[in-house]
């Protein structure tokens, strides 16, 4: 029997062979990934080694496939988690972008320096030392970067040195980037379900999340005025929907021109601070059991929870919508992205918002019709707004910025601006009666292939005379790899717990982040409960890109 055709399936090329190997490859690592040494398991990692095993013997991909595999997996795997974190993106950013962003400055500051260090004292030569450098921080762009900027000095000459040094570091600069993750987690002996523990009552206590409170109105000065008038006093961004008058008990909805009586109660829903404010206002908070709030005079009122599904809302503001006067009945707050927001009238709905909605049943009812409250129109995937924003992302980071004195303009590559698009796309298209809403399950589907593939492409590229490289020396730079990638990251790592007090989530995404790794932000995301480590990564994304590519620059310009 002919088995020519076996051999060429998969030793040969051609689209049966690369869509072989890759699934191959990503099948048994992720088989793998089960494994766990000392408890720990470095997850979809282990398809980078599927790869390199596969590569090196003789099973690889052609360079134009292998390209595209790799590139197209991380911008999938990169617009994922800007869609995950871009709603509460800018407001991370102002509570600890500066912060997490100085951190990642002095890692990348801290790698070049160690490099150059190395290069020094061992006599290495520093292009392929910078090749180990960016191979230990998994950072391709910046290997671009640097190979480009020696070809425009030399006139088109290539230097091989950059693309070994890069593939010996950068294995192991995948296992070191999560090592130190790990490392961390034992220096300080933390305990994950006390550290989301933390988290979760921190972001109870300080964030602007949504708290609503029961308080009886005590204070003579606001008797008898309007909540207009009282809203317009505090000055606060607050939802009262409910009143309950202090002889009869009956329950009713709250109007701007509702007067308030000293004795009576309100239901009021706010930030913590705005809240707080509004109690030193108007009274003091009392424990109250909800169903009493259902109370009212020949009716029954309700609080339902809906999901916004109609389209033509997507984009609107809720205060244009005139729901109050409609359907008489009141909004209290907004769930997105697993975050509840006051249901100010400038707040922006978008589509899969779920809106809290009190008033009679019957009115509650037909209020459905208009906001659609369907859960089966989100399983609709957006491909359109996924597609539009992957193709703005490509231009983005395809655009060369200039900077006096750099003989080559910076780009933030094929990573960096999907990234930078996507996190814009989540947080205002909207604005733009773009629908951006994506289901869970299809982001995390979207962020699994795209590492996938990316790993794959990397390994069966790094498979191909690995070994060889090793055994002729290149061991060393393995060796070099490794401390440039856990020198810094220790170092940044250990200030930021102790210095900085930022929780062992945030230093895991910021580590990622820092090194530009997907595989690490993986690892991050696989440990975490929560997006912090997702919301860190992304925060100090852009600046290290830009970072790395102009390091990797100012180095080839040394030497």
């Amino acid at each position: 029997m002919n088995t020519d055709w076996l051999y060429n399936l998969f030793m040969g090329t051609g689209v049966a062979h690369s869509v072989l190997l890759v699934a191959l490859v990503i099948a048994i690592g992720l088989q793998l990934s089960r494994i766990k040494i000392g408890g720990i398991s470095l997850g979809v990692t282990w398809i980078l080694f599927a790869g390199i095993a596969c590569g090196h013997f003789g099973m690889v991909l052609d360079p134009t496939t292998s390209h595209f595999v790799k590139e197209f997996g991380l911008i999938l795997f990169i617009y994922s988690i800007g869609l995950q974190v871009g709603p509460g993106f800018f407001s991370s950013f102002r509570k600890g972008g500066v912060t997490y962003n100085m951190l990642a400055t002095a890692i990348v500051l801290l790698g070049g320096v160690t490099a150059y260090a190395i290069h020094l004292i061992t006599g290495e030569s520093l292009f392929a030392m910078i090749g180990v450098l960016y191979g230990a921080v998994t950072n391709t762009p910046g290997l671009g970067a640097a190979q480009q900027t020696f070809s425009d000095m030399h006139e088109g000459v290539s230097n091989s040195l950059f693309a070994q040094g890069y593939a010996m570091a950068y294995p192991l600069g995948v296992v070191g980037i999560i090592l130190c993750i790990v490392l961390i987690k034992k220096i300080f002996h933390i305990d994950l379900e006390e550290e989301q523990k933390t988290y979760k009552e921190h972001s109870l206590n300080y964030a602007a999340m949504v708290q609503d409170a029961t308080i009886e109105i005590t204070n003579e000065g606001v008797d008898g005025k309007t909540m207009a008038e009282i809203a317009k006093i505090a000055g606060r961004e607050v939802v009262v929907s409910r009143l309950m008058h202090r002889h009869s008990q009956d329950v009713e909805l709250v109007e701007g021109q509702t007067r308030l009586r000293k004795g009576d109660r309100i239901f009021i829903v706010a930030s913590p601070a705005d809240l707080d404010a509004m109690t030193a206002i108007l009274g003091h908070k009392i424990d109250m059991d909800s169903k009493q709030w259902e109370k009212q005079k020949g009716n029954e009122l309700v609080a339902e929870r809906l999901v916004v599904t109609n389209p033509k809302l997507n984009g609107r503001r809720l205060g244009d919508l005139g729901l109050r006067h409609a359907f008489d009945i009141t909004i209290t707050r907004v769930k997105r992205a697993g975050v509840d927001m006051v249901a100010s009238p400038m707040l922006i709905l978008q589509l899969g918002d779920r809106v809290t909605v009190v008033g009679e049943k019957k009115n509650v009812e037909n209020l459905k019709s208009m906001i659609g409250d369907s859960v089966k129109r989100l399983d609709q995937p957006q491909l359109m707004s996924i597609f539009l924003g992957i193709a703005l992302g490509v231009l983005l980071g395809s655009l060369p910025i200039f900077f006096p004195g750099m003989p080559v303009p910076v780009k933030l590559g094929m990573a960096g601006g999907p990234l930078i698009v996507s996190i814009l796309i989540a947080r205002f298209g909207p604005q733009f009666k773009l629908v951006t809403y994506t289901t869970g399950s299809a982001k995390l589907l979207m962020r699994e292939i795209g590492i996938c593939l990316f790993l794959a492409a990397v390994g069966i590229s790094a498979g191909d005379g690995f070994v060889e490289t090793v055994m002729n020396g290149g061991y060393m730079w393995v060796v070099y790899g490794f401390l440039i990638t856990i020198i810094p990251l220790l170092i940044v790592g250990i200030i930021a717990r102790v210095f900085c007090k930022l929780t062992y989530f945030t230093i895991a995404g910021l580590i990622a982040g820092s090194t530009t790794d997907p595989p690490a932000l993986a690892y991050s995301n696989s440990i975490c409960g929560t997006d912090q480590a997702s919301v860190a990564y992304s925060t100090v994304y852009p600046l290290t890109m830009f970072l790395r590519v102009l390091c990797a620059q100012i180095l080839v310009l040394m030497g």
